[in-house]
């Protein structure tokens, strides 16, 4: 029995040690899945304007965060990003004159576990793609991010170390349509009848006879009393 004691310890010992191993993994976890640069919404409407928000909770192998700049993608009519007394703000723009690039720089670092955010008005056209990707550089006190890697057909993007903010673009509604053809159809409807010499005569002659016989009701009824 006492032989017995020792090799239920050493198992008592490896349970309790696998249990709390895997609940430090399962802590960790989400945690390192949290540690990028989100993007809010992630998804957009073809031809609409939509603000965008670029938050992180975190900064360069925990040094403070200096800056971000944000690389603006192909197919954005517009960008305006949003004036913000915590960051100071330089814009790029390319040949064309649109926004290339934005640069928020911090007035004071962003310490990490804090969350910081800066924000950006874009403007969609109906050529918008149907994916948006955002690459964002990191700049901390100490060293520097690149949140630009992209997932290839059928990868995860939670499986990447340093995944680029992606925003999706779905169509616009078309519901719209039919109600729109609906009065159409209604107005053509009117302006045909309008323009129906038979059917205007038919319907001013019935409007003639029903008030002769509303008269003779009246007389009759008159007459009697």
């Amino acid at each position: 029995m006492s032989r017995n004691t020792p090799s239920r310890t050493r198992r008592t010992v490896l349970a309790t040690t696998g249990l709390l191993s895997g609940a430090l993994l399962a802590l960790a976890v989400p945690a390192m899945a949290s540690a990028h640069v989100g993007v809010s919404p992630d998804e957009l409407v073809a031809g609409d304007h939509g603000v965008l928000t670029f938050s992180f909770s975190h900064g360069c192998e925990n040094s403070p965060t200096t800056a971000l700049r944000i690389t603006m993608p192909e197919g954005l009519a517009s960008v305006a990003p949003t004036m913000d007394g915590d960051w100071n703000i330089e814009v790029e723009r390319g040949g064309d004159g649109l926004v290339s690039a934005v640069t928020y720089t911090a007035v004071t670092p962003v310490p990490n576990d804090l969350r910081g955010a800066v924000s950006m008005s874009v403007g969609l056209d109906e050529s918008t793609p149907d994916t948006l990707a955002f690459p964002v550089v990191q700049e901390c006190v100490e060293g520097s991010t690149e949140w630009t890697q992209l997932a290839e057909n059928g990868e995860d993007p939670h499986s990447l170390d340093a995944p680029a903010p992606v925003v999706s673009v779905t169509e616009a509604a078309t519901s719209g349509h039919g109600d729109h053809e609906a009065a159409e159809t209604t107005e053509e409807s009117t302006q045909a009848a309008a323009s129906d010499p038979v059917g205007i005569a038919l319907g001013a002659g019935g409007l003639v006879a029903g008030v002769a016989a509303l008269v003779v009701a009246v007389l009759a009824y008159r007459r009697k009393a």
